[in-house]
């Protein structure tokens, strides 16, 4: 009797953060990665390409990170990044109802393009400025959330705020999915659990916003 072969776990993936110029995509990587922040970035140009290692239970797995550009002009580019993604971090200004418009934009785009199953995270930024300058409602964006199936953040590139969970939550998620999808259970009856699972994953709103 042949032995099952169970699949290597994968040790890295891919995240592409999506979102208009401006929102603060790169301020969030690099907080992220070096615990900085500076007031002015040059603009992304096309998109850059950052790495980062994080424990997830007991492994220890690598982030491939694309910071893409926001700007209008570099919008038809972003497939190539999210089209080989695990997940996606959907990236808009809490201060700026337009770039939460244009969220619910890209949130459709990968719902249609990217692969199926690709885990699809809402952020909000600019939480150190929600006080005074708040103009996309928590409650609206929950219930986008709720609506689509996707993991919600409130954080702060400038404080710090929210950032190393978001990532960490990210980077849980996939792992789990890619868990899932390489176990000898789902291997054997992969048509009617992976259909059973993909439902459940969609039918409620995991959320933090801290």
């Amino acid at each position: 009797m042949a032995e099952s072969v169970i699949p290597a776990q994968k040790s890295s993936f891919r995240v592409v953060l999506l979102g208009d110029q401006g929102v603060g995509k790169s301020s969030i990587s690099l907080r992220f990665l070096r615990d900085e922040f500076h007031e002015h970035n040059a603009p992304t140009i096309g998109a850059a390409y950052l790495t980062q290692t994080l424990k997830v239970g007991d492994r220890t797995v690598k982030l491939d990170l694309w910071d893409t550009a926001g700007q209008e002009r570099f919008a038809s580019l972003a497939p190539m990044y999210y089209r080989t993604a695990q997940g996606a971090i959907v990236v808009y200004d809490i201060c700026c109802k337009s770039t939460f418009i244009r969220a619910k934009d890209w949130v459709k785009e990968l719902k249609a393009q990217a692969p199926p199953g690709t885990i699809i995270l809402l952020c909000g930024n600019k939480l150190d400025l929600a006080t005074e300058n708040r103009e996309v409602m928590i409650e609206d964006a929950l219930q986008m959330a709720k609506d689509k199936g996707l993991i919600f953040m409130e954080v702060s590139a400038k404080s710090g705020q929210g950032i190393k969970s978001t990532f960490q939550t990210i980077a849980e998620k996939v792992v789990a999915r890619e868990t899932s999808l390489s176990s000898p259970a789902s291997s054997s009856d992969k048509n009617i659990k992976l259909t059973t699972r993909e439902n459940s994953a969609h039918s409620s709103c995991q959320c933090n916003t801290h």
